[in-house]
């Protein structure tokens, strides 16, 4: 019934049509519900199931751990900040979580689950509605169909905010991602940046305060300063882990003592681990993102090769900081490489940011050299820069950027090495 609806609309959205001018727009649902039946007809040409719609499809799918996180997580950290002595938001969350009959109990999945949601429900929304119009209207004004790319610019952007995130501020980053990150470039396939990450660089450095934690968001009509950005919850001071480290000097410890994680926030690596910590929406998870990793790698999607190459990277320079720094500015600096890789949005960066097939290396022996380029800025950034605690985005971006430098000298390098072979 549904085919047959959009086969009776089609003739109004072609060329021609009364709504010539909307085709993306429909051209969008039809081909996102069912298989586009188009076909080449003259050689040469490759046959493949897994168009572009499919292969961002996939990687949603691989995002929903995340998602999961993201809900469950957010309410979780909520819900026990509420138990002790803080105070729950005074928002509109508060009545919807009466009609439902649930209390800020942490114990309680279904609470802890809803509570989350209603935090990152609205940002997501908002994300899809900004993005996606402006998707659309540079779409129709080019006409040609709406970019499928937006599917995980749209479900990446919003794991990466703080649940406190101003809904204005979300729209305004992921409008600034889309327009300046990719769409002046021509689109999806054209752009050098990742959009989600260039609307978070957007965002952090427009209003660093907020996205960074040292400043809290002030509690609605009032002029105190009390709703804390990385836990859902009014009084709350907690920081992140690695902001904790990041932060911390070491000149302070009593006895000359470097803290540990365990000593600063009373984590441990398996809460680090599993992500029930402070931290931006669904970026916590080591294991979300493991299993996100999983689903890429074996629809060959995602790129194991970059994947392992920051892990590499991360591993060699924070192992080499904490085997030779004696006497380190910050904690963070003596921090060792299995806590490097737990903490902060690593894992989420290395897993669906860094492979960004648009935006990474193209050839196979440069996605090994991008992947370690990324992980040894991501532990530079984190431990030499205390005023970014966390660095995997930033490094990300400065990848992206020296990407294609890095595909000319392996592609160089190799016509150098065919050369000599045939001179023999």
């Amino acid at each position: 019934m549904l085919r047959n609806l959009l086969d009776k609309l089609h003739p109004t959205f072609a060329e021609g049509g009364k709504l010539e001018r909307f085709y993306p727009a429909y051209e969008a649902i039809d081909t996102f519900l069912y298989t586009p039946a188009d076909v080449t007809k003259s050689p040469s040409h490759v046959r493949d199931g897994m168009d572009l719609k499919r292969m961002m499809s996939i990687v949603v799918v691989a995002l929903l751990p995340c998602f999961f996180m993201a809900c469950h997580n957010t309410g979780y950290q909520a819900n026990l900040a509420i138990a002790g002595e803080a105070q729950p938001i005074d928002s509109w969350r508060e009545p919807v979580m009466s009609t439902l009959g649930l209390e800020h109990d942490p114990e309680s999945f279904l609470s802890n689950f809803v509570y989350g949601a209603l935090f990152f429900a609205p940002i997501y929304l908002v994300t899809l509605a900004v993005g996606g119009t402006l998707e659309g209207i540079f779409s129709i004004v080019r006409g040609h169909e709406i970019n499928e790319g937006f599917l995980v610019t749209s479900a990446l952007f919003p794991l990466t905010l703080p649940a406190t995130t101003p809904l204005w501020q979300a729209g305004l980053g992921i409008a600034f991602g889309v327009v300046i990150g990719k769409e002046i470039f021509g689109g999806t396939g054209k752009n050098f940046l990742n959009p989600a990450l260039t609307a978070r660089a957007f965002l952090y450095f427009a209003f660093p305060t907020y996205m960074s934690g040292v400043k809290r968001v002030p509690t609605p009509g009032t002029d105190e300063l009390g709703i804390g950005v990385w836990t859902a919850a009014d009084g709350v001071t907690g920081a992140t882990p690695l902001g904790a480290m990041g932060t911390y000097k070491v000149e302070d410890a009593a006895g000359g003592v470097i803290p540990t994680v365990e000593t600063l926030t009373d984590l441990s690596w398996w809460d680090c681990f599993w992500g029930y910590i402070p931290g931006s929406m669904g970026e916590t998870s080591t294991f979300a993102c493991l299993i996100g990793a999983a689903i890429l790698i074996l629809t060959g999607i995602g790129s194991w090769k970059i994947m392992a190459g920051c892990v590499v990277g991360a591993a060699a320079m924070s192992g080499t900081l904490w085997a030779f720094s004696s006497n380190p500015e910050y904690a963070v600096t003596s921090l060792s490489p299995w806590w490097h890789l737990v903490i902060g949005s690593f894992a989420f960066g290395t897993v669906f940011m860094a492979t960004d097939p648009v935006s990474s290396s193209m050839t196979e022996v440069g996605r090994w050299w991008y992947g370690g380029l990324i992980g040894v800025v991501t532990i530079l950034i984190r431990s030499i820069n205390p005023a970014y605690a966390e660095g995997v985005f930033l490094a990300i971006l400065f990848g992206n950027v020296m990407a294609p430098l890095i595909d000319y000298f392996v592609i160089q390098a190799n016509i150098k090495r065919r050369m000599a072979r045939y001179a023999t």
